[in-house]
C-alpha cells in the first residue's frame, strides 16, 4: 500500500505577517484604551485631591471655629481685629446673584435654542451660533469692567438714579448675558437630537412650528435642557472676576439686589491676595469658603443628575 500523505486544512494555515499585524493592533488598542483610562482617572483624582485639600484645611479652620456659629451667623468678618466667621452674608451674596443671573439666562438662553433649532435657516443657524458662543471666549475680567463702567453708570442715569456703584444687580444681569451661550447651545443641540419623525406626527396632527416646539420638542428634549441649565447654574455659582469687581468686597447679609455684597468667590480671591499667615485661622477660612461652594455646586449637579434620569427619554 501506498501511503497518501495529509493536506493541511487551508483555513488552519497561520499566515505569521497576518498574525503579526493583529498582535499590533490589539496592541494598539490596548494602549489606546489605557491612555482613556489614564485621562479619565486624572480627572477623578483632581475631584479628589481638592475635596481632601478642602476637608483637611477645613478640619483645622473648626477647631477654632463652631461649626454651628460657622452656618447660622450673619456676620463674616475674618480680617477684623474682632473677627466673626458666620458665612451666611457670602451664600446670601452667592445665591442672590445666581438668582438674577439665572432670571436672565434661562428664557433668553431657550428661546434662542428654540430658534435655531426649530425655525433658523440653515445659514443663519451657522452665523449665529459660532457668533453666540464666542461670548464665551470673552475674559471674565472684561465683563467685569463693562459692568462697573458702563451697565452700573448706564442704570443709574436711566432707571435706577439712586443705585450705587457696587451692587449684585449689575454683576448678575451680566452673569447672566455671558452665561446664555451655555444654555443656547446645549439646549438646542439636545432639541436638534430630538427624532424628525416627532415633529413630523406634530406637522400631520395640525400643530404648526411653535406648538410643536413647545409641546413635543421641549418635553422631548427636557433631560439635555435641563442639563444646560445646571451647568449654567454651576457657571453663576463659581464667578469670580465679576461678582469682585461689580459686586463690591462688603460681606452684607442681605438678599436685596441693590445692595453691594460679596460672594465666596470673591472672598476667596481677595484673601488670596493677601498677605495673611500660612496656617492662621484667617487663612484657612477660604478653604472653609470653598468648601461651602463645594457643596453648594454638587447639590446642583446632583439635582440636575436626578432630573435627567427622571426625565430622559430614549428613541
Amino acid at each position: 500500500m501506498v501511503a497518501i500523505p495529509l493536506r493541511a486544512d487551508a483555513a488552519q494555515v497561520v499566515d505569521p505577517t497576518r498574525l503579526k499585524h493583529k498582535f499590533s493592533r490589539n496592541l494598539k488598542e490596548r494602549f489606546i484604551e489605557l491612555l482613556l483610562l489614564g485621562c479619565g482617572l486624572v480627572a477623578v483624582f483632581t475631584t479628589v485631591a481638592i475635596t481632601v485639600i478642602l476637608v483637611h484645611e477645613s478640619i483645622g479652620f473648626f477647631s477654632f471655629v463652631s461649626v454651628w456659629d460657622f452656618i447660622t451667623g450673619t456676620v463674616w468678618t475674618p480680617l477684623f481685629e474682632n473677627p466673626q466667621y458666620g458665612i451666611l452674608p457670602l451664600v446670601s451674596g452667592t445665591l442672590t446673584i445666581t438668582f438674577i443671573a439665572m432670571l436672565v439666562a434661562v428664557p433668553m438662553g431657550t428661546v434662542i435654542a428654540i430658534y435655531l433649532s426649530e425655525f433658523a435657516p440653515h445659514t443663519a443657524r451657522e452665523i449665529i451660533k459660532p457668533a453666540l458662543e464666542l461670548i464665551q471666549a470673552v475674559p471674565t475680567i472684561v465683563f467685569g469692567y463693562f459692568a462697573l463702567l458702563f451697565v452700573t453708570p448706564l442704570l443709574q442715569a436711566t432707571i435706577l438714579p439712586d443705585l450705587p456703584g457696587f451692587n449684585m444687580l449689575v454683576p448678575g444681569l451680566v452673569i447672566g448675558v455671558a452665561t446664555i451661550p451655555t444654555i443656547a447651545s446645549l439646549s438646542e443641540d439636545a432639541m436638534r437630537a430630538v427624532p424628525m419623525a416627532m415633529r413630523e406626527g406634530a406637522y400631520a396632527l395640525g400643530s404648526n412650528k411653535m406648538q410643536t416646539a413647545l409641546t413635543v420638542v421641549m418635553p422631548a428634549a427636557i433631560s439635555g435642557v435641563v442639563a444646560a441649565f445646571v451647568l449654567a447654574a454651576a457657571r453663576a455659582i463659581g464667578e469670580t472676576m465679576i461678582v469682585a469687581i461689580a459686586a463690591g468686597q462688603n460681606a452684607n447679609f442681605t438678599f436685596n439686589p441693590l445692595d453691594a455684597a460679596a460672594t465666596l468667590t470673591a472672598y476667596i480671591a481677595q484673601v488670596s491676595m493677601g498677605d495673611l499667615e500660612h496656617g492662621s485661622v484667617g487663612y484657612r477660612s477660604i478653604f472653609a469658603a470653598g468648601l461651602v461652594l463645594l457643596i453648594m455646586t454638587l447639590v446642583l449637579n446632583l439635582t440636575g443628575h436626578f432630573l435627567r434620569r427622571r426625565y430622559r427619554k430614549a428613541y
